[in-house]
């Protein structure tokens, strides 16, 4: 069991994801991602533009790594100065999200927020970096802190910088 400093939840206060929950957590996680992808771009970020609890959503289109086709996934805005950040936490899960394979072979993405769309370059973060950046993640979204406590993996943060 990998424990990191900077996380404060422990590992016995979090409810795991057992293994026979995984392929329905993923099935729901991947239909309520399409559903909300599908609102968000139809309105230009008007509609579909939060997640539960009131979480500010950007749209983010990676490249497949091995189709080479767009894929759209919501994720939480994180902001942080001009660069965005991105979580590869998928709540907590035992293994990383399709798009984190996306990323690591195509870094180049685009990033939709408040209807405007632009491209960014995703650069995966340090342990170091990670960490430093562990308590602004939080004050954006306090459960990534139970989501990196529930797993045994350390959870990929990608920071993206915008291309000029």
């Amino acid at each position: 069991m990998k424990q990191y400093d900077y996380v404060n939840t422990r590992r016995e206060d979090v409810r795991p994801i057992t293994d026979r929950q995984v392929p329905v957590v993923r099935f729901f996680l991947k239909w309520a991602t399409r559903i909300q992808v599908a609102g968000f771009r139809a309105s230009k970020g008007r509609i579909m533009n939060t997640f539960p609890g009131g979480y500010p959503v950007c749209v983010v289109t990676t490249t497949g790594a091995k189709s080479g086709k767009p894929r759209r996934i919501a994720l939480i805005h994180l902001p942080h100065g001009d660069d965005k950040l991105m979580v590869a936490s998928q709540g907590g899960m035992p293994r990383n999200p399709a798009w984190y394979y996306n990323v690591k072979a195509h870094p180049r993405v685009h990033i939709m927020v408040d209807g405007q769309e632009h491209a960014y370059e995703a650069r995966q973060v340090s342990a170091e970096e990670k960490a430093e950046l562990w308590p602004h993640l939080l004050s954006l979204y306090p459960d990534f802190d139970e989501y990196q406590a529930r797993t045994d993996r350390d959870i990929p943060v990608f920071r993206c910088t915008r291309c000029r």
